[in-house]
């Protein structure tokens, strides 16, 4: 499945867009238009780039906890460090190991939710942005053919972005 995204600066221009690929004969169920009044994001499926930096969070704590443990737990061991001294040597290791997972946890939340929060959601966090702004997407999806078809017509319009994408098959 082709995309081709096109950022008009206000409804008047992504109506009349719309009308126009409307009289070339593109299909209406293959346009949408995405913005205030219409679609939201959301219910257009853009990603949103908090569920994607939860994600990343929840994966990369799933490794990081158990090493920053054992991280920890070594480095105590190693160095012989009385955090507590009535803990005694195992309740210290231990402690010390407690402490590595929490930093694992941390940096989970940090690393990985920044980087599923601005590299994991692709454009979507840019075009989210552009709604927000009170921009308006038209999006018209289909084979190539019919994207070729739009890509002109869209043009005259002057949209600020023009962007075309292929949904890769996995």
């Amino acid at each position: 499945m082709n995309y081709l995204v096109a950022v008009l600066a206000d409804r008047i221009r992504a109506e009349a867009a719309y009308s126009a690929l409307e009289e070339k004969g593109l299909p209406n169920q293959q346009i949408s238009i995405v913005g205030a009044g219409y679609q939201s994001a959301d219910e257009f499926g853009l990603i949103d780039p908090n569920s994607q930096a939860g994600k990343r969070s929840g994966q990369l704590a799933y490794w990081l906890i158990p090493f920053g443990f054992a991280a920890g737990y070594l480095f105590n061991l190693l160095t012989g460090i009385e955090i507590i001294g009535w803990l005694g040597p195992l309740g210290n290791h231990l402690l010390g190991g407690l402490l590595g997972a929490v930093s694992a946890i941390l940096g989970a939340l940090f690393v990985g939710g920044a980087v599923g929060w601005t590299v994991g959601s692709g454009d979507a966090l840019v075009y989210r942005n552009r709604i927000n702004s009170g921009k308006y997407l038209i999006v018209v999806k289909g084979d190539e053919s019919i994207v070729q078809a739009a890509t002109p017509i869209l043009r005259q319009f002057e949209p600020e972005n023009l962007q075309g994408y292929t949904e890769s098959t996995k």
